[in-house]
């Protein structure tokens, strides 16, 4: 089972960590004299974590985004910002698995449908629209 745990460090101390977690998303994990790779990465999706105090009834206790992976020595970084496996087997994989993809849109086009919108809600004309092909498809349905 999995467990949480609250790190309370002095100001000083999370002044730094902050900084360190601003400025790169990899340090070092120290436990006694040993010393390992670590890499702050974001989850794939947020998971919640419940807590109960009498087997019936669940308490959201918080929503967790992010992991720090400690790896071995050798072991390779990982590849950009986000680890692509959730925290359970059934999650392997899981952006590409389970979520669709991002559509390839081009932003001009995505400006252009903004302005669009923003005319049509305060009663603006607006140039791309067909008037005569909107009245005839509402016309057919």
């Amino acid at each position: 089972m999995e467990e949480q745990f609250i790190l309370r460090v002095p100001p000083a101390v999370a002044e730094r960590i902050d900084r360190l977690l601003k400025d790169g998303r990899s340090g070092t994990f120290f436990i006694g004299n040993d010393h390992f790779p670590a890499s702050l990465l974001d989850l794939p999706c947020i998971v919640e974590s419940y807590k109960t105090y009498d087997d019936s009834v669940l308490i959201k206790t918080a929503d967790v985004g992010q992991i720090i992976m400690v790896r071995e020595n050798g072991d390779p970084d990982p590849e950009g910002v986000e680890y692509k496996h959730g925290l359970t087997p059934p999650m392997r994989d899981a952006r590409r698995r389970r979520f669709r993809r991002e559509p390839d849109l081009n932003p001009e086009f995505v400006q252009r449908v903004e302005k669009d919108l923003h005319d049509i809600i305060y009663r603006k004309t607006t140039d791309n629209v067909d008037i005569l092909h909107i009245y005839s498809y509402h016309s057919c349905s």
